[in-house]
């Protein structure tokens, strides 16, 4: 199927195109070192800790990255995969079949990507892309629901690093989807063929679906951040297109971390609450995350399951992420496409075009 793109000029086409996935990062390797790496250079972003650094930077170095290192590196050791790391394993994918979705369609555009806070970085990619000779870049955050602490500080990031840049390219960014209509169909296409492969082609009654999205302090929601709303508005789209009611379906916020109140309500407590009320089975899909990572596999996986499970529950699902699915590579390119209308990415027109 062709994107419907407004055709470009010949002479307008040799331009260069690029299309920047943009995803959080992850370790190089899941060892303490590594991953005390990663995780100073993630806990010291003032968009992700609000704390003031002079503090902050004191219970970081000498209580929480000595302690929380080995940790989560032998959390990280329980979910690598041959090829690496899940999440990046599974970007490395999307990028690969966004490639090749838009070679289908005829469309001259780079596809690459990068992470905040890992290899191969912001800055590093777009000084990449420029070296290739792109003229025009969209940034594209792989969070579908709009965040301070996630896509603003990819954006932060990739504009910091085109400060020190004399010719900069032309940028766009996207700055959410919670609502795209494609990414709604593929979450809703995703669930239903986990449910036709693995369970039952509908839901059965009396089970719940739980939809569990990255928590983030309760303040952020408090100063304005419109992350808590969008999250419950893709939990509502998406019930409406599985038919679930929300009794069927609930919205819960993972990855507590400290003493503050996050947003609510939270996502293991509730698995507790619904194994002790006599649910028997219940679903866990992450429509915030598009790749699996350790907060999928492992929190969910085996920790939130533990929960659900100790407090009587029989039968726990963790639906995978859309990761590099069909549906969700036809979608990434749907909504890549609307945020490239008028820049020239066609390798050649059609000869209606040209007469």
């Amino acid at each position: 199927m062709r994107f419907d793109l407004e055709l470009p000029s010949q002479h307008s086409a040799s331009h260069r195109v690029a299309v920047l996935l943009i995803n959080l990062g992850t370790p190089d390797v899941p060892t303490p070192r590594a991953v005390r790496k990663y995780l100073a250079q993630f806990l010291s972003d003032p968009r992700v800790v609000e704390i003031p650094a002079m503090v902050w930077q004191l219970i970081l170095h000498g209580a929480i990255l000595p302690f929380r290192s080995r940790a989560s590196a032998k959390k990280y050791a329980q979910v690598w995969m041959p090829e690496g790391s899940p999440l990046r394993v599974y970007t490395e994918k999307q990028v690969e079949g966004l490639r090749r979705l838009f070679a289908a369609n005829d469309y001259q555009v780079i596809v690459d990507y990068a992470m905040r806070y890992s290899t191969p970085g912001i800055g590093a990619m777009l000084n990449q892309l420029k070296l290739e000779g792109t003229e025009r870049i969209l940034l594209l955050p792989m969070y579908p629901q709009y965040s301070s602490s996630t896509t603003a500080t990819a954006f932060d990031d990739a504009f910091a690093a085109l400060r020190r840049v004399r010719n900069q390219p032309e940028i766009r960014t996207i700055r959410h989807y919670a609502d795209h209509p494609a990414y709604i169909s593929a979450l809703a296409e995703h669930v239903h063929e986990y449910w036709k492969l693995h369970v039952a082609p509908d839901f059965p009654s009396g089970d719940k679906l739980v939809l569990s999205f990255h928590g983030v302090p309760k303040r952020t929601m408090d100063l304005g951040d419109p992350y808590h709303d969008q999250c419950q508005l893709t939990g509502s789209l998406l019930a409406s297109a599985l038919g679930l009611s929300p009794v069927e379906c609930r919205v819960t916020f993972q990855s507590r971390f400290g003493r503050a109140e996050w947003l609510q309500p939270y996502t293991a407590p509730t698995l507790a609450e619904l194994g002790a009320g006599g649910v028997q089975r219940v679903d866990v899909f992450c429509p915030g995350f598009t790749a699996d990572c350790l907060e999928t596999i492992e929190e969910i996986g085996l920790e939130v399951r533990d929960e659900f499970i100790k407090a009587g529950g029989k039968h726990f699902h963790r639906i995978p992420c859309l990761n590099a699915s069909p549906v969700w590579i036809k979608a990434l390119g749907e909504i890549a496409a609307q945020h490239l209308q008028g820049w020239p990415v066609i390798v050649s027109e059609p000869l209606s075009a040209l007469a």
